[in-house]
């Protein structure tokens, strides 16, 4: 039966491997390569736990993002509903059976792994509502029948993450859906007024913070109020970065992560590591790879026949620069700190994965781009 899903429509695995996108393929591997050399660095030029894990989680997640690739894009979307649900099962047994570290429950342990159900749920959210909006015209999406179940499909996981309590990843899937929304032909009008309405919330949703979630606001304005706690992070990743100049400090060589100044450098915080290594030159150049990845993305979406995958191409892509930006931009001081990985590039089982499976999707968009999903 699987072998049905690897060819179908005449396309045999030497026909599948020849309309790969090398392109993007390259872009990816080069990604995991440069985030080797960041992991290595964070462990002051040691191949101890945190890189050799990362390695191992690289080459099996790479190996299956090419797996992924080889399946048939009308099976992926067949899944689409089952995948979001097994995502959503996943994000109820958390609040049961969930691992909690650092006072927040956001792991299941898997024996093998420590599962972060809401990092899978930023994929599963954009196929679900590529294939719920595959075939409604554009005319119909404004309708409340079409607005109520997406509204409801990304409403309810963004609830069971922000009681893990994880409020930045929550803010992630939301932008998810409603990016895959817009891009269906939802008027923006809505949009608008949806925006003017949480502005005069705030207030409200203030009250409803934890006292932590508070601190991290106060500190983003003000990181000087506490620069020996709250603030400190924030003030040694600026200096970190700053530090680095244009051409950087050289491979093993930042002072701010070898004296152990800067907190968390191999997680939410390899951009800082890498910009005071490399500097300007090297930061511009880890962009530009970013860039050209988003771009690949884009360009499968534009030239698949099927709605389904466009709407996921392009969903993905937008995503996919929100998660680069808020990363970047956290790290930069410009907006507050949450839990937002660099995709690829930081330490982390779960974010790999999801970005991983995100990017087997539209690699198999890619190689049955001329198919219609059934």
């Amino acid at each position: 039966m699987i072998k049905n899903y690897f060819q179908k429509r005449n396309l045999n695995i030497t026909d599948k491997i020849l309309a790969f996108d090398f392109t993007l393929l390259f872009l990816v591997f080069l990604l995991g390569l440069i985030s080797l050399f960041a992991m290595y660095s964070s462990e002051q030029g040691a191949f101890s736990y945190h890189t050799q894990s990362h390695l191992y989680r690289f080459t099996i997640f790479f190996l299956f993002f090419i797996f992924i690739s080889f399946l048939n894009i009308n099976y992926i979307y067949k899944s689409a509903y089952i995948f979001y649900i097994f995502i959503l099962i996943l994000l109820f047994a958390v609040d049961s059976f969930g691992v909690t570290s650092s006072g927040s429950k956001r792991w299941i342990s898997l024996f093998f792994i420590n599962l972060q159900p809401s990092e899978l749920m930023k994929i599963s959210l954009i196929v679900f509502l590529a294939r719920y909006y595959n075939k409604i015209p554009s005319q119909n999406v404004n309708s409340i029948k079409h607005i109520f179940i997406p509204f409801i499909s990304f409403m309810i996981p963004v609830y069971l993450v922000v009681k893990q309590p994880d409020l930045g990843t929550a803010v992630l899937i939301a932008i998810s859906g409603l990016i895959v929304i817009w891009l269906t032909g939802f008027r923006l009008k809505y949009f608008l007024y949806s925006f003017f309405v949480l502005i005069c919330l705030i207030p409200v949703g203030i009250s409803f913070l934890k006292p932590y979630q508070k601190s991290r606001i106060l500190t983003f304005l003000n990181p000087e109020r506490d620069p020996l706690g709250a603030g400190y992070q924030i003030i040694q990743s600026k200096i970190a970065v700053g530090s680095g100049g244009i051409f950087g400090k050289g491979f093993l060589q930042g002072s701010q992560s070898y004296l152990d100044y800067l907190p968390e450098k191999h997680t939410d915080f390899i951009f800082t590591l890498f910009s005071e290594e490399f500097g300007f030159i090297g930061s511009l150049f880890l962009l530009i790879i970013y860039a050209l990845i988003i771009y690949r993305i884009s360009k499968i979406g534009s030239q698949s026949r099927n709605n389904f995958a466009r709407l996921f191409c392009f969903g993905f892509a937008a995503a996919f620069f929100v998660y680069v930006t808020v990363n970047m931009s956290m790290v930069l001081g410009l907006l507050p700190i949450v839990g937002a990985p660099l995709p690829i590039m930081s330490y982390g089982g779960s974010s790999m994965l999801a970005i991983m499976t995100g990017l087997g999707i539209v690699m198999s968009c890619k190689i049955h781009r001329q198919e219609e999903v059934l």
